[in-house]
């Protein structure tokens, strides 16, 4: 085990001392060991050294790495060098083991600093156990070398063993506070797996002194288990790294990726560094697998996870943690902006088209970044923050995303709403706000949209896109859908009984098309209520239709054949295609307000809004455009031929008594110059 850091000489008294030591200790050591070499009367050692010497280079070339956990590996040559130093001494030792590691690390190509440490740190041990044998009483050297070995020369050798790695361990410590840690930190940090590791090699030198001993020329035949060990080594290695890493890809997976973000998290604690984790999820890969097959999806993630490591620094790591779901941890974040930087980066990487099977496809992403230690400082914490976030970036479309805790729906403060909301629903502190729909040509009413509003105790009124997002995450929405259901069409079988005989549009969720038999419950509320299916128009959002569009489509038919028309609501921010569109059971459109807002604007372009209604008209469909507030923008729309008009140039949302003199005024009294209807007040909450 080498050093890792570069250390800083003055800055730690410690680190300094280490230092020196190996640097004049170590080094001095060697110098003498050559000048007792070249001082010597006999060279003609034999070919017993020779082969010793030459064992010893190659065992440390070829260090057994027998786990992706020690990237180093074990080297065979400390075996060779203590039976160097129990047969001839401390002169051959000394020498053999400063060779080998030059070698060694000359090849690695290390940094000046690292070899030099290196080498005397690793001559500083031999020579501890040295003086182990020469307390015993054992010192041969090059001119009388051992010539029997005893069993009772096992209990000395074991003991240069363990201060060979104490001190070996110690010295790699010294350099802690160049890193961040402790002495003790760095001295204890796997000390188990280092002892067990160093010892099994240690233990080999005595059967080779023995062969030394008893026929020398056998010791080639110990190339053959140091073989087989090589081998074991390499299985032990690839079925550790078929355990940690991704089949597909070979990314590391989720039990990897742990062990790093736990790693990194040490790191963190340790010198107050900060990091980041991602979460990323590819947008639309289902539609893939769909439509050209599994094989043409995994070689699809094949190209992402290329994509995902040249995009990332070095040093950072990518993981895939099943499916179309990656993680990227990136250490040393000093700042969010670096986090988003990168996460930038892999955005733009992503956005390329991939080419699969003669297909040109765009495939986005979703990014969730959780940073430590603002949102956490564990494993499972950074996880599931980073999933909050990547949520948010898919439901808002919005790519990327930074956890914000106001919008976790399982922080303290939201769990803390839903409770509030469920009571709310219990006891009716719900009420529905109306906002009417006209007719562009000539301003006739055509409808109203529900709105529901939730006028807390405490807080007083919660916007509705703080509290809508959060029941349909917690599955209240379920509830809350049923709730506004059954209040609009209470308030819509009053209208109809005094004559004011106008549809209600009603917001449904994903989870409402998916989850729950919605055309019963709508079949059930409109009997219970006396009323006709053309009283009732749902609104679906177009990103519903990129989760599970089969099952929207047929759930939408089913209200099309109980007479209940649908309308595509926000169209032109989701994922419908025109395929799609085309089978789609729904009457009409809503032009999202963001296009309208725009024709207000100087440099504002109709082009996208006319677009939209030609081609919805071109499928037979009507076009209501949201957002509608000003003269100019009434007037575009009419001459676009778009057909309704939702906004604060008709009606703000109203409360009922208000909505309903609206309406009575209007429907029951008969229109009064309804192209130039103006504003009534109502709340500013915005739609649900």
């Amino acid at each position: 085990m080498g050093a890792r850091e570069r250390p800083s000489l003055w800055r730690w008294s410690l680190v300094a001392v280490t230092w020196q030591l190996s640097l004049w200790v170590g080094w001095g050591l060697v110098l003498a060991a050559l000048v007792l070499y070249l001082r010597a009367d006999d060279h003609d050692y034999g070919y017993q050294l020779t082969m010793v010497a030459a064992l010893v280079i190659f065992g440390e070339l070829r260090p057994v790495v027998a786990s992706d956990y020690a990237q180093d590996g074990v080297p065979m040559s400390t075996a060779f060098v203590f039976a160097a130093l129990y047969m001839w001494g401390f002169v051959p030792a000394i020498l053999l083991q400063a060779v080998a590691v030059l070698l060694s690390e000359m090849m690695q190509r290390k940094d000046i600093w690292k070899l030099v440490f290196n080498v005397g740190q690793y001559v500083l041990s031999v020579t501890a156990a040295w003086g182990v044998m020469w307390l015993a009483g054992v010192r041969p050297t090059l001119e009388n070398p051992t010539s029997e070995l005893f069993l009772r020369d096992v209990v000395w050798m074991a003991l240069s063993w363990i201060v060979c790695h104490l001190v070996n361990l110690g010295m790699v410590a010294g350099l802690a506070g160049s890193a961040g840690q402790t002495w003790w930190e760095s001295f204890s940090e796997d000390f188990w797996y280092y002892t067990f590791s160093t010892l099994s090699v240690l233990a080999v030198s005595p059967f080779i002194v023995a062969m030394l001993l008893v026929k020398w020329t056998l010791l080639p035949l110990l190339l053959l288990p140091l073989v087989a060990v090589y081998k074991t080594a390499a299985i032990s290695r690839r079925r550790e790294r078929q355990a940690l890493h991704d089949a597909l890809t070979d990314l590391p997976n989720r039990v990897l990726l742990q062990q790093r973000v736990t790693a990194a998290l040490d790191e963190v604690r340790r010198d107050g560094s900060g990091l980041a984790f991602f979460l990323l999820d590819l947008d639309r890969f289902k539609e893939v697998n769909d439509t050209l097959g599994h094989p043409a999806g995994d070689a699809l993630l094949e190209v992402v996870a290329r994509r995902l490591i040249g995009a990332v620094r070095p040093g950072d790591t990518v993981a895939r943690l099943g499916g179309d779901e990656f993680a990227v941890l990136l250490p040393d974040i000093e700042h969010p902006n670096d986090a988003i930087e990168v996460a930038g980066r892999i955005k733009t990487a992503l956005a390329e088209p991939f080419r699969l099977e003669g297909v040109t496809m765009d495939v986005d992403v979703s990014i969730g970044i959780a940073l430590c230690p603002q949102h956490g400082e564990d494993v499972e914490v950074l996880m599931r923050r980073a999933d909050v976030a990547m949520y948010v970036a898919k439901d808002e479309q919005t790519g990327i995303e930074v956890y914000d805790a106001a919008r976790d729906p399982n922080s303290p403060a939201r769990l803390g709403t839903v409770t509030a909301l469920r009571e709310a629903l219990d006891l009716g502190h719900l009420a529905l706000h109306y906002q009417p729909k006209v007719a562009l040509d000539d301003g006739t009413v055509v409808g109203v949209e529900a709105l529901v509003r939730w006028e807390h105790p405490v807080r007083g009124l919660v916007p509705p896109d703080e509290f809508v997002p959060l029941a349909e995450r917690t599955g209240l929405v379920h509830r809350l859908t049923a709730f506004v259901l059954r209040e609009a069409l209470d308030q819509v079988s009053e209208w109809w009984a005094i004559g004011v005989q106008v549809p209600v549009a009603v917001n449904v969720s994903m989870r409402d098309l998916q989850e729950t038999d919605l055309a019963g419950l709508v079949a059930a509320e409109l009997d219970a209520h006396g009323l006709p299916p053309s009283a009732l128009v749902l609104e679906v959002t177009e990103s519903v239709l990129a989760q599970d569009p089969g099952r929207a489509v047929a759930t939408l038919r089913e209200l099309a054949d109980l007479g209940v028309s649908s309308s595509l609501d926000d169209f032109g921010t989701g994922y419908s295609s025109l395929l799609l569109l085309e089978r789609l059971p729904v009457a009409e459109i809503k032009v999202d307000r963001s296009f309208v807002r725009r024709l207000d604007e100087a440099d504002g372009d109709p082009a996208m809004v006319r677009s939209i209604v030609g081609f919805a008209h071109g499928l037979g469909l009507s076009v209501v455009a949201e957002g509608v507030e000003s003269s100019s923008a009434w007037k575009l729309l009419r001459e676009m031929g778009c057909d309704v008009a939702q906004g604060y140039r008709v009606a703000r949302p109203m409360p009922t008594a208000q909505a309903t003199q609206w309406l009575v005024e209007r429907v029951v009294r008969g229109p009064a110059e309804r192209t130039g209807l103006r504003v009534v007040g109502g709340d500013d909450a915005g739609p649900r």
